[in-house]
């Protein structure tokens, strides 16, 4: 679609609507957007192309925006391939065209591009470096791990944007969940799971960057995957603040079960009945083998208590909880309280992996007691649930 965001500022972004998994793990019911900007000033700058999976809609948005006129620059805020496919095609098709990227990022483009040769039209920019475009000017701020080591974010004071690159992304194409983040009935979910899954790791680079950005005065923030952000922007920031410091977003208790042949769902089940009991107002309990991995990153990262009740399986844990504690270590989990229920019906085992596994998270406060459950639950196992329920309160 091609969309006027100002009088020389034109959406060219595309949808991508058939796509089954983002990054080939996530799943996108919603689909996916692929943001691009054109800038339309003395000079023009072309700001991210898109997926080659949407090339030919892609070119059809851009030539339809050009409207005749030819671009001086294609800015390259981030080198990864949904952003940057259709470099090669546009310094082919525009001969006079100059990339300006940082120097990682012109680095990594025979990485990318086998043969492409951009000697004399490219443009290093760094912390501090200004483009100038007639009334419209970019300033490029470096963001490096945010979450490539080559990314680059710019403002343009002139109407206070922000192309944020990866940074306030979210899942979910602009022609399902709105083009602006005022018409996003909840952006804060696919947002989060996004976060966490995509760009959680990096947390300090996260901080480091909004300290940067917190004197510019910021009017809108267009990132490159999902809507342009307009209204509300301090509850963005404030959200990317919490996010990025790893601090508990919503207190509650996070249970995640990887149950076999249901022995350990129905012990989890019956925690949660006792924590409500006592006035937990939130529980939230998911099950590791039915559900999307992401949002149970996601869920774990946002509350401030996570439960992890597990099967032993081959003398270890049940494969979905060593896929779910695995996800956590990589992502950086940390900086939270997490309680451990274990189910073996001649040698329970999964207690002492998942203690091992959550010995390399920071900062992890395991609550005693563990509760060990022998094949199915049975009523002399409910004090002991009820002793767990009280620690995971204290």
């Amino acid at each position: 679609m091609v969309k006027n965001l100002s009088d020389k500022v034109k959406y060219i972004g595309v949808d991508d609507l058939d796509l089954d998994l983002f990054e080939s793990q996530y799943i996108v019911p919603e689909g996916m957007a692929y943001n691009s900007y054109l800038i339309l000033d003395s000079k023009v700058a072309v700001m991210d192309t898109a997926d080659a999976r949407k090339a030919s809609e892609w070119k059809a948005n851009l030539k339809e925006a050009l409207a005749g006129r030819q671009p001086d620059y294609l800015v390259v805020h981030h080198m990864e391939p949904d952003h940057s496919a259709l470099i090669a095609w546009a310094l082919q098709e525009y001969p006079a065209l100059t990339l300006v990227a940082s120097a990682k990022a012109i680095q990594m483009l025979s990485q990318f591009f086998e043969n492409i040769d951009v000697e004399g039209r490219t443009l290093p920019v760094k912390e501090g470096s200004v483009l100038e475009l007639g009334s419209h000017s970019l300033k490029f701020i470096a963001a490096p791990m945010v979450h490539w080591p080559e990314v680059m974010v710019s403002f343009d004071e002139s109407d206070g944007a922000l192309y944020s690159a990866d940074a306030f992304g979210k899942f979910g194409a602009l022609d399902k969940c709105g083009f602006y983040g005022r018409d996003d009935d909840d952006w804060s979910c696919e947002a989060r799971r996004y976060y966490f899954n995509i760009v959680g790791k990096y947390g300090g680079p996260v901080r480091t960057l909004l300290d940067k950005t917190a004197a510019l005065d910021i009017r809108t923030i267009r990132p490159l995957h999902g809507p342009i952000l307009e209204d509300n922007l301090g509850e963005y920031l404030d959200l990317y603040k919490t996010w990025s410091s790893y601090a508990v977003e919503t207190e509650g208790i996070f249970i995640a079960v990887a149950s076999i042949h249901g022995g350990t769902m129905a012990a989890a089940q019956k925690l949660a009945e006792i924590l409500r009991s006592k006035g937990v107002e939130r529980v939230v309990v998911s099950d590791l083998c039915r559900s999307d991995f992401a949002e149970n990153v996601e869920d774990a990262f946002r509350h401030s208590k996570l439960v992890l009740a597990a099967s032993s399986y081959d003398a270890g844990v049940f494969t979905p909880m060593y896929e779910f504690l695995h996800r956590l270590q990589i992502k950086g989990y940390c900086n939270r309280k997490v309680a451990i229920v274990e189910n073996g019906s001649w040698a329970p085992s999964a207690g002492r992996v998942m203690k091992e596994m959550l010995s390399s998270m920071s900062n992890i406060e395991i609550v005693d007691p563990m509760v060990t459950i022998r094949s199915r639950m049975k009523q002399a196992d409910i004090p002991a649930l009820d002793s767990l329920a009280d620690a995971l309160i204290r």
